[in-house]
C-alpha cells in the first residue's frame, strides 16, 4: 500500500497543470509580433530574396524569388524590417533609387566588406512587401545621415502632395505612395549606431522625430526609438523619462540567445549542455519583457507606447567554410524551441509587446528560409511560425502554469511553455512547447469559461535535437498531425514528447 501511495504521489508530481482563463481575456495578439528582419547582410538580400530581374534559372518577379514570395505569404509575415541593423546607419537611401545602372556601388563595411551595386533599393523593398503582404518597417539612418535625409525619405515614400520628393518618386515609376507607417529612428544607438550614451541619444531622437511628421497626419507614422541591449534597463528608463509621450510610439529591445559572444558554439553539432544554455538565454526574454515593461508602465501607465522586440533569435558560429561576416547558420529543432517559447512569451505580454522581428528572414542567423542557387528550403523555425500564425490578431487568453523542471547538471528550467488565444470565429488555439531534451511531459489543461466539442492538433518534432532540413533532405522536419490529446468538457489531457512544439485547435 505504501508503495502504491508513493507511486501515485510521484505520478502527480510529474503532472504539469495549466489553467486558461477565458473570462479574463482583454488584449489582442498583434499580428506584427510575427515580423521579420531583412538586412543587407550576407546572402539575405542578394542571392537570397533578390536574384535580379535578369536571372534565367530562378523564377522571379522584378528580381525577387517567386518561391520566397509564396512561402512568406503563407507564413503571414507581420512587419518586415529593412535595410538593417548596423547597415542602416551607413545606408543613404537616394543611392538605391532611379535607374539601376546609374546607382553608385557601396562597400558593406559591417558585413564581410563586400561591394554592393545598390540594385535592391527602396522601390524594390516596398514593392516586395506588397507582394508578400507584409507591412514595411524602415530603419532610418541617424548615424551617418542627416535630419533632412530622413525627412526626404519619409516624404518620398508617403507623401501624395505635390513636392520635390513625391515628384521624384513619380519620375522613378511609382505614382501612388506606399504610406509607410513604421520607422526606426536609428538602430542600436548604444553600439554600431553611434556608440551613444542614452542621455545623448534621447536628444538626437527628439530632433529627428520632430521633423518626421507632416504635422497634420502625425497619427499615420509610428516612430520607434532605438532601445536597450538586452538587460540595459537604464537605457529604457532614460528614454521613457526624457522623450515626451507624443513623440514616440515604440521602444525597441534587442536580445539574442547566445551561449557566449566569444564562443557561440556550433549550429548543428551542439551537445546538451550547449542546448540547455541556449534555452536559458531564450527563456530570459520573459524576464526582460517584464522588467522593461515595468519601467515603461511607470511613465506610460495607459500602455500607449509599444515594446518592439525588433531583433531576436539564436546566434551560433557560422557554418564551416562560409564567410564569417555573412552569419550563415543551419536551423535545427533547437531553433524550433527558441521560436516556440519566445512567441509564447510575446503572446502572454501582448499588452505591451506589439511588434517583434525575428533575425533574420533568409540565409542569416535564425532564418526561416535558406537558399542555395535554385534550391530553397523551409527551416523548423518557419514551421513553428506557420503553426503559430493562428494566433495573429486573436484575443490572448491569460494562462497560469505549474510545470515540471527540465534538469541538467543540477540546473533547472521550466520544461513546459504555453500560450492561448481565441480568434474572431470563437476558435481557441493553445500553443505548447516541451523543451526537455529527454522526458515526455504529461499535461492537464483546464479551460475556465468555455466548453468544446472537439480538439485537433499539429506537432513539430524529430528524432534528434540536432536534426535539420538540408538541401538534400528538405523535409526531414515538417509538421504532422498530433493525436496524443484527450478532451472531456473543458479539460484536456496532453502527452508532449521531448523537444516538441504542439498547437491545439478547440471548437
Amino acid at each position: 500500500m505504501a508503495m502504491l501511495m508513493f507511486a501515485a504521489q510521484l505520478s502527480f508530481a510529474q503532472q504539469n497543470v495549466i489553467a486558461i482563463n477565458v473570462q479574463d481575456a482583454k488584449y489582442t495578439i498583434n499580428k506584427n509580433i510575427y515580423g521579420h528582419f531583412a538586412e543587407h547582410l550576407g546572402h539575405c538580400i542578394y542571392d537570397g530574396f533578390y536574384v535580379g530581374d535578369t536571372s534565367k534559372t530562378i523564377p522571379n518577379t522584378n528580381g525577387v524569388r517567386n518561391d520566397i514570395i509564396a512561402a512568406l505569404k503563407k507564413l503571414k509575415v507581420g512587419t518586415l524590417r529593412w535595410p538593417g541593423g548596423c547597415f542602416a546607419d551607413t545606408y543613404h537611401w537616394k543611392d538605391g533609387i532611379g535607374p539601376k545602372n546609374k546607382r553608385p556601388a557601396i562597400v558593406n563595411k559591417w558585413w564581410g566588406g563586400v561591394t554592393e551595386d545598390n540594385s535592391f533599393g527602396t522601390h524594390d523593398f516596398l514593392n516586395m512587401c506588397e507582394q508578400i503582404e507584409a507591412t514595411p518597417y524602415l530603419a532610418g539612418n541617424i548615424g551617418s545621415g542627416t535630419v533632412q535625409e530622413l525627412i526626404d525619405w519619409v516624404q518620398y515614400v508617403s507623401s501624395d502632395n505635390k513636392n520635390p520628393m513625391s515628384d521624384l518618386r513619380k519620375s522613378n515609376g511609382r505614382e501612388k505612395p506606399w504610406n509607410v507607417k513604421f520607422w526606426g529612428v536609428g538602430n542600436e544607438a548604444w553600439g554600431c549606431g553611434g556608440n551613444m550614451v542614452p542621455e545623448y541619444y534621447v536628444n538626437e531622437y527628439r530632433k529627428y522625430a520632430t521633423f518626421m511628421t507632416d504635422w497634420t497626419n502625425s497619427d499615420k507614422i509610428f516612430r520607434i526609438a532605438s532601445g536597450s541591449n538586452s538587460a540595459d534597463y537604464h537605457w529604457t528608463e532614460t528614454i521613457m523619462k526624457n522623450i515626451p509621450a507624443n513623440m514616440v510610439e515604440g521602444v525597441a529591445l534587442h536580445h539574442y540567445s547566445v551561449i557566449d559572444w566569444g564562443a557561440k558554439g556550433p549550429s548543428t553539432t551542439f551537445n546538451e549542455q550547449q542546448y540547455f544554455t541556449i534555452m536559458q538565454r531564450a527563456l530570459f526574454m520573459d524576464s526582460l519583457v517584464i522588467k522593461h515593461s515595468a519601467i515603461m508602465d511607470k511613465y506610460d501607465p495607459q500602455k500607449k507606447v509599444a515594446l518592439v522586440v525588433d531583433e531576436w533569435g539564436g546566434w551560433y558560429e557560422v557554418e564551416p567554410g562560409t564567410n564569417p561576416g555573412f552569419l550563415y547558420q543551419q536551423n535545427t529543432m533547437r531553433d524550433a524551441m527558441i521560436a516556440g517559447i519566445t512567441l509564447n512569451i510575446f503572446h502572454n505580454h501582448a499588452d505591451r509587446v506589439r511588434m517583434a522581428n525575428l533575425a533574420q528572414a533568409v540565409n542569416v542567423l535564425q532564418a526561416v528560409i535558406l537558399t542555395n542557387k535554385e534550391k530553397m528550403i523551409l527551416t523548423p523555425t518557419y514551421h513553428v511560425m506557420e503553426m503559430y500564425n493562428v494566433h495573429q490578431n486573436a484575443t490572448m487568453l491569460p494562462v497560469t502554469i505549474k510545470t515540471n523542471d527540465y534538469v541538467f547538471d543540477n540546473q533547472k528550467l521550466p520544461a513546459v511553455s504555453v500560450s492561448a488565444s481565441k480568434d474572431k470565429d470563437g476558435v481557441t488555439h493553445i500553443s505548447l512547447v516541451n523543451i526537455d531534451a529527454n522526458k515526455i511531459q504529461n499535461i492537464t489543461i483546464n479551460v475556465n469559461g468555455a466548453k468544446y466539442n472537439n480538439v485537433s492538433g499539429s506537432i513539430l518534432t524529430s528524432k534528434k535535437l540536432q536534426d535539420h532540413n538540408s538541401f538534400d533532405n528538405p523535409l526531414t522536419i515538417t509538421p504532422a498531425a498530433f493525436n496524443d490529446v484527450k478532451l472531456a468538457a473543458n479539460t484536456l489531457q496532453v502527452k508532449l514528447p521531448p523537444f516538441s512544439v504542439v498547437v491545439l485547435t478547440l471548437k
